[in-house]
């Protein structure tokens, strides 16, 4: 009995690392085959990738636009009732940029992201396993990482990116006209007290963690899409997963490199 235990946690273990060591050389393949994405043609993988920052990108614009409009409103609503009663009423400006620039705008924008287009894309790799579309590419011999995986992998991290920065502009610019209905503040004064806090480390940040969610997204999106093996009905399975999978990731690196940032 104890042997079939031991057994069975071997093969659980040495599945697991087999896992993760596949899972290193797929980042690995899609990491060396992007920079060769940019040394020669890309023809229709430059479509697919304009194409995958469209679908990613403006589709999501107006999801967006509302999740920071009222993020942004809520803590400057909460930041002008509150702190100037402890005589703190200028922390509002570093609160908001600590909020929405460093940490809610970049992964808010990635787990929308991850919803819509990490299904998305894990579901469309998926169908072309299933219809037999992979092996038809490496017939022709098209590559399927450089083909379908990298133009994905660049329009995810562009698109994240682009968002996250629109994030930003409605969450800290757009939030201001909607606050101003509710607790009139000076214009010019809401402003300069708000670049005279964000620093270049805080945009750096910003963008390093929306352009790292990005990829994320979608190594998980493709990766996940590979594992359908024959039957449609793993598909549903495999974006679920993604999805999952997505939100885990994207949290961790966002712990890493919020870490990193205050190191």
């Amino acid at each position: 009995m104890s042997g079939d235990i031991l057994s069975s946690l071997g093969n659980r273990a040495i599945a697991r690392t087999h896992d993760i060591l596949y899972g290193i050389g797929y980042v690995a393949t899609v990491i060396k085959e992007t920079v060769l994405f940019f040394r020669k043609r890309r023809g229709e993988a430059g479509r697919v990738l304009v194409l995958q920052i469209l679908f990613t990108g403006v589709e999501a614009l107006n999801v967006i636009a509302l999740l920071a409009l009222g993020i942004g409103a809520l803590i400057i609503i909460q930041g002008v009732s509150l702190l100037p009663q402890f005589g703190q009423g200028d922390l509002v400006y570093p609160i908001l940029i600590a909020v929405i620039t460093r940490e809610l705008g970049p992964i808010l924008t990635a787990f929308i992201v991850t919803a819509r287009s990490g299904t998305a894309i894990a579901t469309e790799i998926g169908t072309m396993v299933v219809s037999h579309e992979i092996e038809a590419y490496m017939a022709f011999g098209i590559d399927p990482i450089s083909y379908l995986v990298v133009p994905r992998f660049l329009g995810a991290i562009v698109a994240v990116t682009l968002l996250n920065v629109y994030f930003n502009i409605f969450g800290l610019l757009g939030s201001f006209f909607v606050t101003s209905l509710i607790h009139p503040i000076q214009f010019a004064e809401y402003f300069h007290n708000l670049l005279l806090r964000l620093k270049p480390v805080d945009i750096l940040s910003s963008l390093v963690k929306s352009a790292t969610f990005g990829a994320v997204i979608a190594l998980v999106g493709t990766y996940s899409g590979f594992q359908v093996e024959r039957a449609s009905t793993e598909i549903p399975q495999v974006a679920i997963k993604a999805v999952g999978k997505g939100f885990v990731y994207c949290i961790v690196a966002d712990a890493l490199l919020t870490l990193v940032y205050y190191l």
